[in-house]
């Protein structure tokens, strides 16, 4: 085995930081034992080199690393059927995309192939090729997601593991593991847990790629980020600029080379993502679906309009609301560099942003001085790069922003800490580095106090305890020089204080948020703040509000079968009952029976723009339906006669419908409610050709204005009532589109 000294590693490329490389293990050579004999012998040698790990590890790293997965598969898989459908708009096109080829290509929201959801299909593939192997049911759906995050935990440490300690690296998985709004998404089926793996993925193919400036990794890292503008558009390309600047400053090879290495890189992106586009673009509108969100069927509608430019602008065609100026109160909650620290946002990943941006900035002032590949400001600009860029993106778009978007920052947040926490620890003896790490200790234990004084009945101890573990440790950790002695009981004691401060109340939060089942289009942590901002969280808009079940929107607990009862406000965020862990459910847990949110549970009455229903048939615009026996087994009824068994406005009020009777129900206006889809006549051939068996009432449009310029809904909606005649099922008013009135 060939090791590097020091010298030869600085030489050779490789951080002081680094331990000791296997050069024969580099190459793929494995650890240089000697091979056992046999197919019994090489499946042995296999385990053992898989449990053993590096040969220059210590025996306890690789455990320690299976141990952190196995226990982030755990929390991320436990009960995870109490959510039921989670986000019915997306499951129910998973069930269309098991059904149907076509609506798995092209993202439908239904069988047969009326409009798309409004974000491309690659997330809805994988759970679409788990639904058909395994059925359509809530596991099947939510545990592809679970194992995304336990792959982008896996991938986390594997990042750093190339250029740093072990425990750098573990630090930094743990970090990703016990962010509250990692465990919320990773047992949620919306895209954001497909999009932070692939980003993940995409920025461990750069760290290989700098190695040895090897082309082939860059364009991995092109196609990872590709194949993520497919799983959620333009949000994926928040991280290209600090993987080209990285590579740009710091790959080891000649000016130009690095130049048309990141051209090459920018290529792969463009096909990886193109690709479906130009599908899309290319097919006739007649031979697919409507673009959903898009205002004109076209897909650069879509990806320039809702899901690109107006995100940051707040000019969204289709939107329901409309945005906010910067450091205004807009309806998606205020903008600005505070942003991500309020009451709506800081709950769900800011824990450690502080401590962590500080211990950054520090190392990169300790490293500035170093040579041009220096692989420890390559990463620190990378991670710490990645995390500005979309830190500041989300917070000051002034369009559609929601909390959970910080998803995507948790795998950055998480490389930043564990890289910033050991560089600064290994540079202890300067007082400078000292200083910093104290600094970045009290400010995580300062920021971790106030952000649980924000729901000061949600374990009122724990923010008491945060701040004292922070201050002894800052303490600690400055006074190391008069510690020489007990270098052991220092080191443990700044470990000890300093995880404690940092993590305890993430860990808590993260405890809580996966153990709180949730439903509904935007899900939330646990705790919910004390007067939130914005949709989550507070349950209210900017300023405060909240709202009751009387009006407005629902508090939108639910109760029965695979559901929770919720007390506090906002989307389904599972607000903690009596200042602790939720109760647990009766009759929890198992795949859903009905449709809505999972389970057979009921939904609160009122909504966005669906009216007030009586008979658990409510739901309106942010959560799925709940159909009832009577309503599913009519829908049923000859349902293989009818293209459509049913249409109503907006897409959660056909997914509940659709995912109780299993059978295709036409989103009118798609997801808002608001795209021009069908208009009144493409409507009216339908009914005439007898394609849609009922309308169902009440589903909705918008609810604050549609922010867009269609009324094609409200056309169609005034059409029904006067040339069909209604009638009330459970609750639920629906019309017979093949009965209708003389009159007409």
């Amino acid at each position: 085995m060939t090791t590097l000294t020091p010298p030869a590693a600085e030489r050779a490329g490789v951080g002081l930081l680094d331990p000791p490389v296997d050069m024969g293990q580099q190459a793929g050579l494995g650890t240089g034992a000697p091979p056992s004999e046999g197919p019994a012998g090489t499946r042995r040698g296999f385990l053992v080199r898989f449990v053993r790990g590096r040969e220059s590890d210590a025996p306890w790293v690789r455990p320690a690393l299976l141990t952190l997965l196995v226990l982030t598969a755990v929390l991320y898989l436990w009960d995870l059927g109490a959510s039921g459908w989670a986000n019915s708009f997306y499951s129910a096109a998973v069930q269309a995309g098991s059904k149907s080829w076509k609506a798995f290509f092209f993202g439908s929201s239904d069988s047969s192939n009326f409009i798309t959801v409004d974000k491309p299909p690659a997330s809805l593939w994988v759970m679409e090729i788990s639904a058909r192997l395994f059925g359509v049911n809530a596991w099947s759906i939510l545990v592809p997601q679970a194992l995304e995050g336990v792959a982008t935990v896996g991938l986390v440490y594997l990042t750093v593991r190339r250029w740093f300690t072990a425990q750098a690296a573990l630090l930094a998985g743990v970090v990703l593991a016990l962010t509250p709004v990692a465990a919320l998404m990773f047992r949620f089926n919306n895209p954001d847990a497909l999009l932070a793996l692939l980003l993940t993925a995409s920025m461990y193919a750069l760290v290989r790629g700098l190695e040895k400036a090897q082309t082939r990794w860059l364009v991995l890292a092109g196609t990872l980020i590709g194949f993520g503008f497919l799983t959620k558009m333009l949000q994926a390309f928040l991280v290209l600029p600090a993987l080209a600047i990285v590579y740009l400053l710091a790959a080891p090879t000649g000016w130009w080379r690095r130049v048309w290495q990141v051209a090459v890189m920018g290529v792969a992106t463009l096909v990886a993502a193109g690709w479906w586009v130009a599908a899309v673009a290319l097919t006739p509108a007649a031979d697919r679906p409507y673009v959903g969100g898009s205002q004109n069927n076209s897909i650069f509608n879509l990806i320039f309009g809702y899901n690109g430019f107006g995100r940051l602008t707040g000019n969204e065609s289709g939107s329901v609301v409309g945005g906010g100026a910067t450091g205004s109160a807009g309806q998606w909650g205020p903008t600005g560099l505070t942003r991500l620290f309020n009451t709506s946002f800081g709950n769900m990943a800011s824990w450690l942003i502080p401590g962590a941006l500080l211990m950054g900035a520090a190392l990169l002032v300790f490293t500035i001085r170093a040579r041009r590949t220096d692989r420890e400001r390559a990463a620190l600009l990378l991670w710490g790069g990645a995390l500005v860029g979309i830190g500041l993106t989300i917070s000051l778009g002034q369009g559609i922003i929601h909390p959970y978007y910080t998803v995507a920052l948790a795998p950055p947040l998480a490389g930043l800490v564990g890289i910033g926490t050991l560089g600064l620890w290994q540079r202890r003896s300067r007082w400078a580095a000292r200083c910093a790490l104290a600094a970045a200790l009290l400010a995580t234990s300062v920021w971790g106090f106030v952000l649980l004084d924000r729901s000061p009945d949600w374990f009122p101890f724990l923010r008491f305890l945060v701040m004292a573990a922070g201050i002894l440790g800052a303490v600690v950790i400055l006074a190391l020089p008069w510690l020489r002695k007990t270098p052991k009981l220092a080191a443990g004691l700044v470990a000890g204080l300093g995880l404690g401060a940092a993590l305890v109340a993430p860990l808590f939060s993260t405890v809580a948020t996966a153990a709180t089942p949730h439903s509904s289009a935007i899900p939330s942590v646990t705790p919910t703040p004390v007067g939130g901002s914005g949709f989550p969280g507070g349950g209210g808009f900017p300023g405060g509000g909240r709202f009751t079940a009387g009006g407005g929107l629902p508090r939108l607990g639910r109760t029965g079968t695979g559901g929770a009862t919720g007390t506090g406000g906002g989307f389904g965020g599972g607000a903690v009952p009596s200042g602790g862990f939720p109760r647990r459910f009766s009759g929890r847990g198992g795949f859903p029976t009905g449709a809505g949110g999972g389970g057979s549970g009921t939904l609160p009455t009122g909504g966005f723009g669906g009216g007030t229903r009586i008979g658990g048939a409510g739901g309106g615009f942010l959560n799925a339906t709940s159909s009832s026996p009577a309503l599913t087994k009519l829908l049923k009824a000859d349902a293989a006669q009818y293209t459509w068994v049913a249409a109503t406005v907006n897409s959660n009020s056909a997914a509940g419908y659709q995912l109780a009777s299993d059978d295709p129900v036409m989103a009118i206006g798609g997801f808002n409610g608001t795209d021009p889809a069908p208009t009144l006549s493409q409507f009216e051939k339908y009914v005439s050709a007898g394609k849609i068996h009922y309308f169902i009432s009440g589903g909705g449009a918008g609810g604050f204005g549609s922010g867009g310029s269609s009324d094609d809904s409200t056309k169609i909606t005034t059409w029904v009532e006067s040339h069909f005649t209604a009638k009330t099922v459970d609750g639920t008013t629906i019309y017979d589109l093949t009965s209708p009135t003389t009159s007409s």
